[in-house]
């Protein structure tokens, strides 16, 4: 059974399900120059562009179809993951259908790899030779293919394919943050957004317990256990009182419950007011 938000003192109902999400990276919010790291130096190449909305927006783009053998990298600046325990990645991008370009080499793809890389501090920019690529601990997510892609003819009618893939990894424990890394294999391609964010359960009221946010767990199967304190003016009535926050950041199976203590009442669901001198009683006086 799951939660739902109510607006008037971040109070919860059943049964409808709460998820939030903390973006701790997103490109579409860059203003400047994004600066990741490109090996080689004819890969990935950072260019201003538009999206289908026509917001000018930063992106990464490598199309070598023509060159045979290619491996092309791009590492994205620090990322600090915040004590989260698993990450999901929303990648925005377009690709270009091999079959529409004329005398393209066999080698030609249309999917990319997507890599993290765990660390304490970010990679140094002078990190950029090709023994570092060959042998970097790189661990690998996914490999990630367009469900639709673009020919010359969609390309001059500016008619823009935009794929959108979510991938999540973890359990991440070995460092405050990460590196994403992109891997090409030779395919003609952009990078149009990249939005890196975990999930979370947020702070609830629920039969009279406040129960703090709560991050989800290293495995999109599981629950972390919240203890749960009586809000002001209620007393324990089972015990223990506990919230599961799931791995998509909903609240579910509550256990437990606190109740407004003598002299005091419910009001609005999960408040405890005074109790209020009924009407007949103050004339009686």
């Amino acid at each position: 059974m799951l939660l739902f938000y109510s607006p008037f003192f971040h109070t919860f109902s059943l049964p409808l399900p709460f998820c939030w999400t903390e973006t701790v990276m997103d490109t579409r919010t860059a203003t400047a120059e994004l600066g990741w790291i490109s090996f080689p130096a004819n890969g990935w190449e950072e260019v201003s562009g538009y999206d289908e909305n026509l917001n000018t927006i930063r992106t990464y783009q490598v199309c070598n179809v023509f060159e045979p053998s290619q491996n092309n990298w791009l590492l994205t600046t620090y990322i600090d993951r915040r004590a989260a325990q698993r990450i999901y990645v929303e990648i925005r991008f377009t690709v270009r259908d091999c079959a529409s370009i004329p005398s393209v080499l066999g080698s030609c793809k249309e999917t990319f790899n997507l890599y993290y890389l765990e660390t304490e501090r970010t990679v140094s920019e002078s990190i950029k030779g090709v023994e570092y690529w060959a042998n970097a601990p790189f661990l690998k997510v996914d490999t990630i293919a367009a469900d639709e892609s673009f020919s010359q003819v969609d390309f001059g009618g500016r008619l823009m394919k935009v794929n959108t893939e979510v991938r999540s990894f973890g359990p991440l424990s070995k460092g405050r943050g990460f590196h994403l890394a992109f891997q090409d294999l030779g395919a003609c391609m952009s990078l149009l957004a990249v939005r890196v964010f975990y999930k979370k359960c947020p702070s609830v009221v629920q039969n009279f317990a406040f129960f703090p946010e709560t991050l989800t767990g290293a495995e999109s199967t599981s629950l972390v256990i919240a203890r749960g304190s009586c809000i002001p003016n209620a007393e324990e009535v089972d015990v223990p009182i506990k919230l599961y926050c799931n791995g998509d950041g909903e609240w579910m199976v509550p256990i437990g419950s606190c109740s407004c203590k003598a002299g005091y009442e419910p009001d609005n669901g999960n408040v405890c007011r005074e109790q209020s001198v009924p009407f007949l009683a103050v004339l009686a006086e």
